[in-house]
Order: C-alpha cells, then sequence, then structure tokens
C-alpha cells in the first residue's frame, strides 16, 4: 500500500478530484495557502494500492498545470524623493508535487 500526497494549487482542485473520482479513486482534501504568492493550496492524501499508483500519478499530471503569474517585487527602501517604480516580475505557479510514501496499514470506517 501506498500513500500518494499530492500539493496542488487550488485552482486544479477540482477537475484533480473528477478525474480521481471518475477512476474510482478516494482523497481527502485538506486545504492551505502559503508561500511565495500566499495564494490557496490544497493537499490531497490518497491511499492506494502498489499497482495503482502509476495511473494516480496520471490523473494528477493530467489535470494539474502550471502557469504563469506577473507579480510586483517588494518596493526596495528608497531615499525621500527618489521615485523607483520596479517592473512585474514573471514567475511560474501551479503544477504538482507529488510525494509517494509506503504505508503498512489503510482502513476506512
Amino acid at each position: 500500500m501506498k500513500l500518494v500526497i499530492a500539493v496542488i494549487q487550488g485552482k486544479d482542485v477540482d477537475r484533480l478530484l473528477s478525474g480521481l473520482v471518475t477512476e474510482g479513486f478516494r482523497a481527502t482534501q485538506v486545504n492551505s495557502s502559503g508561500g511565495f504568492l500566499r495564494e490557496s493550496n490544497v493537499t490531497l492524501l490518497i491511499g492506494v494500492n502498489d499497482d495503482r499508483v502509476p495511473r494516480v500519478r496520471e490523473i494528477i499530471k493530467e489535470n494539474c498545470h502550471s502557469r504563469t503569474h506577473f507579480v510586483n517585487p517588494l518596493m526596495p527602501i528608497v531615499e525621500p524623493g527618489e521615485a523607483l517604480l520596479p517592473a512585474p516580475v514573471e514567475v511560474p505557479v501551479g503544477g504538482a508535487t507529488v510525494f509517494v510514501v509506503g504505508i503498512q496499514r489503510f482502513e476506512r470506517f
């Protein structure tokens, strides 16, 4: 048995959960926010048999996409009278971070 832990962007969760449920998988969803952009993240906990891990990874890959955002960098400290407007910076966000951990037992009550 394996526990698949997938950290994804909140925008991808509905599509991913739909894909998992269609294939007969169940997941526990834990919402969070933070990181560089302070955007919503979701951690999914998915218990599966060893032979089903590749399919779960495929579904995650099919439904969680990286994208880019433009953000304004922090304003530097400037002397009075100076005007410095930093240009927006393009940063990649999204996709998925996936951990696969061996477990001894998995029970559903």
